[in-house]
């Protein structure tokens, strides 16, 4: 698989993904190419490590429920308790970051009901208090990941981010097979449609409403930014006052740099912010950098804010709703 070849599988289809029965083929035609090598390059990247799978990556909160979660745990408990988080399936992201909250992860489920379940029950697992931060506004979620400097982003906008009714039963069979990811096969709405006793049209018009509704945020090739060489990962917080952080919010996420930005409760006195950021680098450095130009153009150097760099990848997979 040539350089150029694997760049573009894994930059030019992270949205947009063709939604017919032969998407693979289709693949294949943009790329000038035969569809068994689109299909073994997938594979061989996901072998890799470089893509965790190719489908939908749902928006967080319009389908069942999801909070972001920090704990602080002493440093020589930390990977006995992270290992105790990552037992439970909900839990899909778990990092160890720089700061006294140093374990930070993301926990889903079909309902709102099941998600305190589930936080209760990994509190009495870790032993430790866990700090819940669920998504209030969302600026930035696109979650696609530009392997080209400079990409123009769309303009941001910002969305609340309201309750939503608990999953039906057809669309919680066909969520549990969409989050493994789509098979690599010639026809893969078929064989999804055959695991779930629908047909193909069925499920392949789901997922289109899916995606106009906004509950599937994109569906595509979704990359593992670490293996790609971007191993600097930096959550930047602020303190931003209640009438100005939309404002900021969407300035923030149109920012090249950032690619995650999001309102999230305080939870005084413990922790004060309200605004997130995530910005990837390759180095250190770099991020460094990058932060302090953004903080100086948008005003904020008076602004309280802290940086919590990722140190330790304790899990990384898709959500689990299902």
């Amino acid at each position: 698989m040539s350089d150029a070849f694997e760049f573009r599988l894994l930059n030019d289809f992270q949205r947009d993904f063709p939604l017919c029965p032969a998407p693979f083929a289709e693949l294949a035609a943009r790329l000038g190419v035969a569809e068994k090598v689109v299909l073994n390059g997938l594979e061989k990247l996901r072998r890799e490590g470089k893509i965790s799978r190719v489908g939908a990556v749902f928006a967080p909160k319009r389908i069942g429920a999801s909070t972001l979660a920090a704990m602080a745990v002493p440093p020589e408990k930390l990977d006995v308790v992270a290992a105790a988080v990552n037992r439970f399936p909900e839990v899909n992201h778990n990092y160890e970051r720089e700061h006294r909250y140093n374990l930070w992860f993301v926990v889903t489920a079909g309902s709102e009901a099941r998600l305190q379940a589930v936080l209760g029950a990994i509190e009495q697992a870790a032993g430790y208090p866990l700090l819940p931060l669920p998504l209030l506004e969302e600026f930035h979620i696109d979650l696609g990941f530009s392997l080209l400097a400079g990409q123009e982003k769309p303009r941001a906008a910002a969305y609340s981010v309201q309750p939503v009714a608990p999953i039906g039963e057809p669309e919680r069979r066909l969520i549990s097979v969409l989050q493994e990811g789509l098979p690599l096969f010639i026809r893969p709405f078929q064989v999804i449609a055959e695991r779930i006793g629908a047909s193909e049209s069925d499920v392949l018009a789901r997922i289109g409403r899916w995606l106009e509704e906004g509950a599937i945020k994109r569906f595509g090739v979704v990359v593992r930014h670490h293996e790609l060489g971007f191993r600097a990962n930096a959550m930047v917080v602020h303190d931003i006052a209640d009438e100005y952080v939309s404002e900021l919010g969407r300035a923030l996420a149109e920012e090249p740099a950032v690619t995650l930005c999001y309102r999230r409760p305080r939870r005084l006195p413990d922790w004060p912010y309200n605004l997130f950021c995530m910005i990837h680098g390759r180095e250190r450095g770099e991020v460094e950098t990058l932060i302090a130009d953004i903080r100086q153009r948008h005003g904020l150097l008076d602004c309280p804010h802290e940086v919590l760099f990722s140190l330790t990848r304790y899990k990384q997979n898709g959500a689990r709703y299902a």
